[in-house]
């Protein structure tokens, strides 16, 4: 039951309200999260604290034009609410299938935004959370206490971008802007457009403005992996038109492209030449003949060490074929008035540079965290299949698929949480933390991820604020849905790795 209660003793009066749980973030995990709440543990008080001004994190932040997933939404979509549109949707559409969600199942109420947290501090005498937030919109403070915290926050940072600092910036006579943080006004039409970096969003902004720009260059350092194909799944059309329901639709495409994805991923490990030549196949046959493949296309690194964007109606081929988007693969010598000097010796002009270069990294929220009035350091902190930490309790963290969609992932810790809640509460806790075990003492701690198995560089930027891992699966985020669909289910919540209290 939510109860508040007036601070006393404290240098500043408030109200303090209590929850049972509290969720940070109303993205994809928060909602989904609160949906989880309300149906497995009806009963349970809670809110989801958003620093931002409505509901969808990256759906909401990212304006930059063309913005659409990279996932399909039969699996990024959640398992309990059938997705209908093409695989491949924009952020106007998840933002409506979101809200959907919310109507449906009287969210809203739930949900508090512009509520920006600055700490969390753990009591073991009262074994609680308390929050402390500042309600953007009017500067006032906001405290709650909690039983259970559930970060659904996201992993970076929504402020700001991650641009390199080159030698020149400072001299370039037109504008320099990051994605992330695209002016609504800015005028491309009839410039001259590089956008630097080949990743998702590269792929996503090129096609959207290439037939309005007098050109755009895409400057990348190295090449990067594609998948182009058509933005419809056949067998849900199929199923559509036998006038199967939705939900079965759902079910059943879901499973198809989840074993699809699974047989995919392992052939990358298995078999990397033999499916670095089909993913290049498939991009060749949309450029111009003789094109250079070689340098503009052809990654050094195995299929699946970065993410692979899915390339809807292989729309930025089209563009480079149709002359309105060049690749360019060169290192960056100097900015200049005019534009980019390369390595090369070559010049490229621009009015507009796009540094669709990543972005930051947080890690939980760049919240502070005290345990007992002690600082919370998570790098010193073991992952416990990445969602809970050593020493930390009535914490979990919900930290997606990089080679699956991340609503898998939050869904089946959104099971966890409230199986492990309904735990507790039969075993009469207040407290759970996880440990290592006996046989996990002298365990070699390792990065948090394999650098040889995933490798993108707002991780390896990131690695030393992250928690470390062990040589054992249950402390690894193992990156594995197909493995993990089976395994998160079955955890023994009597095992010697939680501690109650």
């Amino acid at each position: 039951m939510t109860t508040t209660e007036a601070v006393r003793g404290t240098a500043e009066p408030g109200i303090i309200e209590h929850l049972d749980v509290l969720i940070v973030g109303a993205g994809i995990s928060g909602v989904g999260g609160a949906y989880h709440l309300t149906k497995q543990r009806p009963g349970t008080s809670f809110v989801v604290l958003e620093g931002l001004d409505s509901f969808g994190g990256t759906w909401w932040t990212h304006r930059y034009p063309g913005i659409r997933s990279d996932s399909d939404l039969h699996t990024f979509g959640y398992r309990f609410k059938p997705w209908t549109g093409p695989p491949i949707a924009t952020a106007e559409e998840i933002l409506s299938y979101m809200g959907e969600v919310i109507d449906e199942n009287d969210l809203a109420d739930h949900i508090r935004y512009n509520h920006r947290i600055s700490n969390a501090r753990w009591s073991n005498e009262d074994k609680r959370w308390t929050i402390e937030a500042t309600q953007t919109d009017t500067g006032e403070p906001r405290r709650f206490t909690a039983n259970f915290l559930w970060m659904c926050q996201g992993y970076y940072r929504h402020s700001e971008g991650y641009t390199p600092e080159w030698e020149g910036m400072a001299d370039f006579e037109g504008e320099i802007i990051h994605p992330q943080t695209w002016p609504e006004d800015l005028e491309y039409a009839g410039k001259k457009v590089v956008v630097i970096g080949s990743g998702a969003t590269t792929a996503t902004v090129v096609p959207a403005i290439a037939a309005d720009a007098e050109h755009v260059t895409v400057l990348q350092r190295s090449p990067t992996y594609f998948i182009p194909g058509r933005n419809r799944i056949d067998l849900a059309e199929t199923l559509r038109e036998l006038n199967v329901d939705e939900e079965w639709i759902h079910e059943i495409v879901r499973k198809k492209i989840l074993h699809d994805q699974a047989i995919f991923t392992q052939r990358a490990f298995d078999e990397p030449e033999k499916v670095k030549s089909e993913l290049l196949a498939g991009v060749r046959a949309n450029l111009p003949e003789g094109y250079d493949m070689e340098t503009h296309f052809t990654p050094s690194y195995r299929p699946w060490r970065q993410r692979i964007a899915f390339v809807p109606d292989a729309d930025i081929f089209k563009g480079i074929a149709s002359g309105k988007a060049s690749m360019v693969t060169d290192e960056i010598e100097r900015f200049t008035g005019l534009g980019i000097l390369l390595k090369s010796g070559e010049e490229l002009e621009a009015d507009i540079i796009v540094t669709a270069t990543g972005f930051n990294m947080n890690v939980l929220g760049d919240i502070d965290f005290e345990i007992d009035g002690e600082p919370v350091d998570f790098s010193e902190t073991v992952n416990y299949r990445g969602m809970m930490f050593t020493g930390v309790p009535n914490l979990l963290w919900v930290f997606g698929y990089f080679r699956a969609s991340w609503t898998l992932r939050a869904d089946l810790l959104a099971d966890f949480v409230c199986r492990l809640l309904a735990h507790m509460d039969e075993k009469g806790a207040e407290r759970v933390d996880v440990q290592l075990r006996p046989e996990d003492k002298d365990m070699e701690l390792l990065p948090w991820i394999d650098p040889e198995n995933f490798n993108p560089g707002y991780l390896m930027r990131a690695m030393d604020l992250l928690p470390k891992r062990g040589d054992k699966p249950e402390w690894q985020h193992t990156q594995d849905y197909w493995h993990e669909k089976d395994d998160i289910p079955a955890i023994d919540l009597d095992g010697a790795e939680f501690v109650y209290g």
